[in-house]
């Protein structure tokens, strides 16, 4: 995949979760980029970032049994997820935990649950086509808040598919979960803590 714009319900569906509200704290959970920086340091917000494909490959390895090592697991968490106890008021996981194995994609989840404030917003996105194992890893950068730019970083083995059912079970802990209809194979979901 090449660089390519895309517009983002869930994207804007985040942001607009977050109008009349200010000095927020939100953690995007990819690779450092000025866009995104400027995009939320315009609005008034914190950002925090933290490169979680970064932190999987330097604990885990290319090694798939790793993720399923709670000692590794404990590791990545303490690693990539670091943060106190209702720091963040946002989070833009993006596609990160379909390169997480079940178990460590939990952990994950539950460790967002507690570094989540009460009434945070997480966007999330999972590829839809359960045909394919590898897709590309994608750095999304922020234009407007409905539209993003998608750079692919390389491809990579996802760990799991995800339908709707287990979007919801892994999220079972939060308030709610929604589910938005795209034309490409990224599936959109915003979850409310």
């Amino acid at each position: 995949m090449q660089s390519q714009v895309r517009n983002s319900n869930g994207l804007e569906q985040f942001f607009y979760s977050l109008q009349g509200r200010d000095n927020l704290s939100i953690l995007d959970l990819s690779i450092a980029n000025q866009d995104n920086v400027t995009f939320i340091t315009n609005l008034g917000h914190r950002i925090y970032t933290e490169d979680v494909i970064d932190s999987i490959d330097e604990v885990f390895g290319a090694d798939k049994e790793m993720q399923s090592n709670p000692v590794r697991i404990d590791m990545f968490l303490n690693q990539a997820l670091n943060f106190p106890e209702n720091h963040f008021d946002g989070a833009l996981v993006w596609d990160v935990l379909q390169f997480l194995s079940p178990t460590a994609a939990q952990a994950a989840v539950d460790r967002l649950y507690h570094i989540m404030r009460p009434r945070s917003y997480l966007l999330c996105f999972f590829n839809a086509n359960e045909k394919i194992d590898v897709v590309p890893t994608v750095n999304y950068r922020i234009r407007e808040s409905k539209t993003l730019l998608l750079s692919s970083r390389a491809s990579r083995q996802t760990n799991q598919f995800f339908n709707n059912r287990a979007i919801e079970k892994l999220f079972q802990r939060f308030e709610s979960i929604k589910f938005f209809l795209t034309r490409d194979s990224l599936r959109e979901v915003i979850v409310k803590k």
